[in-house]
């Protein structure tokens, strides 16, 4: 049987928790129970069990830079969701793939200013401690975005330190015909990538994907755990923003994987969108609505092929802007999770002051059968609190308004709410 919290506790694993250290918190099995790790490990059983809810846990972190605070959270919340267990859940010998949000930075600013344009660094520390106790030793580091971004916040120290092992960000021409370190994938029901690539060992047998997001502002609305998963994909194909330009006006080499009737089926569905008056369709914004749409497709595509076994968002603290140097941070004291990513996502965007309603991904998502709803009123919410789920309304959390730059319209400040009032009754995609 997988252990409780309260067992987890009396080993005096927490011992070692508040100090925040690396390798703190080791387990000191109490008489009679066994010291070599359980074969298996799951989430908890009441998460497994609900796949479509959301589960919301406050931290207590009083300052955002606060690293023992932020590595005590991420520690504490593995030790309650991930459970050791004799009975088949997932092998400790499988590979578990860890994707924080590593964006690079592109301002001259202080780094405490910068902080929020990623993942935190030391909560991420914490859930690999927690994940570690169960007996896991294989770990990979998978991200999109090139080494300045993850020696920024230190994610190259933690992972050496923890022997993590990172993939070649760059690939070249010759990378791509001999298949070096990526796993191609072909896309079902595909609108613009046939087939993609990711780094390996991402959708290969035996390893098990950790999405770790951040809750900031972003080009889409806000970066959260569908769009992080965007950066397990290969360059150049991880390139979702530039519209045809990265459509129709790919790289010789890339063409193959484009659908061949990728105009046809994208401008089909743009001019219904457009047709149905949902929002911000006449934005003259330069990532425009059809820059938007592409973007979109290429999401659900990539949607589509991944497996996630548990997806994070990281809003200790959370950030407006436009997701890489403009923007400010909001210590918020949240941190999401869910085995369903659109669900997610959905209810991080009604606590950033947004409705999901108007962000085209998720009505999209929901038109091609990978989500089951956009509405944020439809997804079971519960408070995750010493190791338990307590049934809580949506509206019960604080609302964190984080503006951002997604569609302006005209007349609008460059930096807005996405929040037009939405009739979910009404409209049914």
């Amino acid at each position: 049987m997988p252990w409780t919290r309260r067992q987890f506790l009396e080993t005096g694993m927490m011992a070692g928790l508040a100090a925040g250290l690396p390798g703190a918190g080791r387990a000191m099995a109490p008489p009679g129970r066994r010291t070599d790790p359980l074969p298996y490990f799951d989430l908890h059983p009441f998460i497994t069990a609900n796949p479509g809810a959301v589960f919301i846990r406050r931290t207590r972190v009083a300052h955002k830079m606060d690293s023992e605070a932020k590595r005590a959270e991420g520690l504490q919340l593995a030790l309650e969701i991930f459970v050791p267990a004799d009975k088949p859940g997932v092998p400790i010998t499988h590979r578990v793939i860890l994707k924080p949000n590593v964006t690079s930075v592109r301002s001259r600013r202080p780094n405490v200013e910068n902080w929020g344009t990623g993942t935190d660094p030391d909560f991420y520390e914490g859930l690999v401690m927690g994940l570690k106790e169960l007996g896991l030793k294989k770990f990979h580091f998978v991200e999109a975005n090139g080494y300045h971004a993850w020696n920024y916040r230190g994610f190259v120290d933690i992972n050496d330190r923890h022997g993590i092992e990172m993939n070649e960000c760059e690939r070249r021409m010759r990378n791509f015909r001999e298949g070096y370190e990526m796993t191609w994938t072909r896309v079902p029901d595909a609108v613009v990538y046939q087939r993609i690539p990711h780094y390996a060992p991402v959708n290969e047998p035996d390893t098990w994907l950790l999405n770790i997001a951040k809750w900031k502002a972003h080009g889409m609305c806000l970066t959260q755990s569908v769009k992080n998963e965007q950066g397990l994909v290969i360059v150049p194909y991880v390139r979702f923003c530039p519209g045809w330009k990265m459509v129709t006006g790919v790289p010789d080499f890339m063409k193959p994987d484009i659908h061949p009737e990728v105009e046809p089926r994208i401008k089909r569905y743009f001019d219904n969108h457009r047709r149905l008056g949902y929002a911000r369709y006449d934005s003259p914004a330069p990532l425009s609505p059809m820059h938007q749409e592409i973007w979109d497709h290429k999401t659900c595509d990539n949607m589509s092929v991944l497996k996630t076994g548990l997806a994070m968002i990281e809003g200790i603290y959370g950030r407006d802007g436009n997701g890489f140097d403009i923007g400010n941070d909001y210590l918020t004291n949240l941190v999401m999770f869910s085995k369903d990513k659109f669900r997610l996502d959905m209810i991080g965007l009604w606590l950033a002051g947004h409705e999901p309603g108007n962000v085209n991904l998720y009505r999209i998502a929901k038109e091609r059968s990978l989500s089951s709803t956009f509405n944020p009123w439809e997804v079971p919410v519960y408070e995750w609190t010493d190791g338990r789920a307590v049934p809580r309304r949506l509206s019960d959390f604080p609302r964190t308004p984080l503006k951002t730059y997604y569609l302006q319209k005209e007349g609008e400040p460059e930096y807005h709410l996405v929040d037009e009032p939405f009739n979910y009754d009404r409209i049914k995609v």
